[in-house]
């Protein structure tokens, strides 16, 4: 398929005219544009929710999740990763970015770089892509040369492989095991995918990592329990935490907090069964420091 076939760089014909609107006008049809998005993300819910199930086992297997992209898919994957950090509290290693042209494209626009199938296959073999890892190509138009590159390399060594695109029949769809095509259509600009298909696959990748956490143990009923305890702010947040899963007043979730070493999850588990630290740091270890299973195995409330 040419370039001006495809679904994201044609003209829209609500935005003929738009240099000539009023400011309010085009701010009204741009929200409007807008508002079609998350729609179009609740048509590939069911291919999100496969996507998920190879990212979880992947980390169940030791092995790493994959962002890949070029220019603003690039960067987006690179904001997701760097936000599951803190968020969950995993290692910086567990989600691994790749954009085309390096770090010097996080703030500049190096667009040749995305061209290159070489580059691709290049860096991901210096990335050490391998069958316990997930890989997930990021491409607006389903076809960048440099995601190529890294889905064809990631599936000669058996990695399970996810791509996010915007079109409906993207090239790139026989090297995925699971295509998430959010069909976005023209944009209000013609042919700027940082607006509408950039929104889209923001909103995919929130729910790839964000779901992903949860149901590998990283958040307990709606709480973010993996958080690192830097601070005298998140000692308290922390402690709410456990208070409010727990109902337990704060002064004694202080008290467990601080006897579990500020380990949230941990503090969790010994607030809920009564049990002291040894026995429910084993239990994590067991269940692979999933709190809602440790719970069952100590015989706690699930």
């Amino acid at each position: 398929m040419k370039f001006h076939q495809l679904e994201t760089e044609g003209s829209n014909p609500r935005t003929k005219n738009l240099d000539e609107l009023s400011t309010y006008e085009m701010l009204r049809i741009m929200n409007e544009e807008d508002a079609t998005v998350p729609l179009s993300v609740r048509e590939v819910i069911n291919e999100v929710a496969s996507a998920v199930e190879l990212c979880v086992r992947s980390l169940e297997l030791g092995g790493r999740i994959v962002y890949a992209g070029a220019g603003t898919s690039g960067r987006l994957g690179v904001l997701d990763a760097a936000e599951v950090v803190p968020t969950f509290g995993v290692s910086k290693d567990l989600f691994v970015t790749m954009i085309a042209g390096g770090q010097e494209a996080l703030a500049n626009a190096v667009e040749q770089a995305e061209d290159s199938i070489e580059l691709g296959e290049e860096e991901a073999r210096k990335e050490i892509i391998n069958e316990k890892d997930a890989v997930v190509g990021i491409s607006a138009s389903g076809r960048t040369p440099y995601v190529e590159g890294i889905l064809k390399y990631a599936r000669k060594q058996g990695a399970r492989t996810i791509l996010i695109c915007n079109v409906g029949t993207p090239r790139l769809t026989e090297l995925a095991d699971v295509t998430i095509a959010v069909r976005t259509g023209p944009e209000v600009i013609t042919g700027s995918t940082r607006l509408k298909a950039g929104t889209a696959q923001k909103m995919v990748l929130n729910m790839i990592s964000t779901i992903t956490m949860v149901k590998v143990g990283r958040v307990f009923g709606n709480y973010m329990i993996g958080v690192k305890i830097l601070n005298r702010k998140l000692v308290d947040r922390a402690t709410r935490i456990v208070s409010e899963i727990s109902d337990l007043s704060y002064e004694e979730s202080e008290k467990i907090l601080e006897a579990s070493g500020r380990e949230v999850p941990l503090a969790i588990l010994m607030a809920l069964t009564g049990l002291g630290k040894e026995k429910c740091e084993e239990s994590l270890k067991n269940n692979r420091g999933h709190v809602r299973s440790a719970l069952k195995e100590l015989g706690g409330v699930s």
